[in-house]
């Protein structure tokens, strides 16, 4: 009984690969965020609301989540621990009083770009020279379903 279609083993299969660098990127953006006190999620949360907010927009948590590819629960407990910080406000929107829209304060705008400069300069490093190249086969695999 074949139960594999990988006979070298794990090291065959692209899921495993995959897990195995998702786990050596994630501990090296772990470290240059640590002295930043921010955890992955926080800095992907605030990279995504100061992205939204430089291109004019003044986002709600449930298009804060989408933008980010999180669960909207997680979103708020992590937007409110970024409010508690001083990083970000939380307003209610005057056009759904049940949503809070999000703005970052100056000092969550400054950490927001420290933060991006040191996760890009963490994937420079961690990509190397192949960075464009596994960048394109990125977005080819994920197709249209990110957001820009």
């Amino acid at each position: 009984m074949t139960v594999t279609r990988y006979p070298e083993g794990p090291a065959g299969s692209p899921g495993f690969l995959l897990w195995h660098l998702t786990l050596a990127w994630r501990r090296a953006v772990t470290a240059v965020l640590e002295p930043l006190d921010l955890t992955h999620v926080q800095f992907v949360l605030l990279a995504c609301a100061w992205w939204l907010g430089s291109q004019g927009q003044v986002p709600n948590q449930l298009q804060l989540a989408r933008q980010a590819g999180t669960d909207v629960k997680m979103t708020s407990q992590v937007v409110r621990r970024l409010e508690a910080k001083g990083l970000l406000e939380r307003e209610v929107d005057p056009g759904d009083t049940r949503a809070r829209r999000l703005r970052l304060t100056a000092e969550g705008d400054r950490l927001a770009q420290r933060a991006i400069s040191a996760v890009e300069q963490a994937d420079a490093q961690f990509f190397g020279p192949e960075a464009a190249a596994i960048t394109s086969l990125l977005q080819r695999m994920i197709g249209h379903g990110l957001p820009r």
